[in-house]
């Protein structure tokens, strides 16, 4: 069996635990815009859709950026101040109509490469959240990333059910994960996922001590089922609204559909006044 059946496989088995573990969860990272936005751990209440075009300049990074609440120490080893979380970030708050594109289980040398070339024909930024298994064989693609100003999050080494495994297993396959990301991408994750949205407090820990924040989603696509790019397409810009993160993949089968399907929510989203943006962790 290769690995996109396994990671197929891994899906199937736990689909249904995203679903429960994002049911529970309310918190929010902040929108860094200049304005003061809600507290943390508010959400803002969705707007209606805008008819003005978002405005776009190529080459020049968005100005919106994404503020973890909490503080680290240095980005290489154990922060010096450890918040654990009790539960995952699912959206941000914030002004603006903002929003945060999520990629997950690659990078892939069959659609990574054609999703980074969509984002970057609209001059966008977008979070992958890579397994190490994955990004072992496919550095370059890492390095590219790092490059273009995308943000790259823990996926795990493996895509394991975390729930079910001893702490020193969720040790290793997060911090190998994170050994391999600082090597390709330049520096190591200040965010990770866990594989099916399955969290418990073990992950919670050992993520704050290797110095990442948790972050969920608030829109599934469901696009590893293979629905069609057009239903794809139409759960994204249904579910859209302000401090809405989408969640995608990259790799663990075919992913064509989410390609074609980025195609087109995609200058959609920026044409209704969506700002794309990637959120960043704060050091010191």
């Amino acid at each position: 069996m290769n690995k996109d059946q396994l990671l197929s496989r891994r899906r199937a088995l736990s689909a249904g635990a995203a679903v429960l573990a994002a049911a529970g969860a309310a918190g929010a990272v902040q929108l860094l815009t200049g304005d003061q936005g809600p507290p943390a751990g508010s959400s803002a209440a969705p707007a209606p859709a805008a008819g003005a075009r978002a405005h776009r300049t190529a080459g020049k990074p968005s100005a919106y950026r994404l503020q973890p609440i909490a503080g680290y120490g240095p980005a290489r080893g154990t922060p010096a101040r450890t918040l654990v979380r009790h539960e995952p970030f699912l959206r941000m708050s914030g002004r603006g109509r903002s929003m945060v594109l999520t990629f997950d289980d690659g990078p892939d040398p069959r659609y990574t490469p054609d999703i980074l070339r969509v984002l970057e024909t609209h001059d966008v930024r977008a979070m992958f959240f890579v397994c190490g298994e994955m990004a072992a064989d496919n550095k370059d693609m890492l390095r590219r990333m790092s490059d273009e100003g995308h943000v790259v999050g823990n996926h795990t080494w493996s895509h394991p059910l975390l729930t079910r495994l001893s702490r020193s297993a969720i040790r290793s396959q997060m911090e190998r994960t994170s050994e391999v990301i600082d090597e390709a991408y330049g520096e190591r994750p200040g965010w990770f996922r866990a594989p099916y949205g399955a969290w418990n407090r073990a992950t919670f820990q050992i993520g704050a001590e290797l110095g990442m924040e948790p972050l969920a989603w608030t829109v599934d696509t469901l696009d590893w089922t293979e629905p069609g790019a057009r239903t794809i397409e139409r759960r994204v810009v249904r579910g859209a609204a302000p401090g809405v993160v989408v969640l995608a993949h990259d790799a663990g089968g075919d992913r064509s559909q989410s390609v074609k399907a980025l195609r087109d929510y995609l200058p959609r989203l920026l044409d209704s006044g969506y700002h794309i943006t990637v959120p960043r962790r704060q050091l010191g």
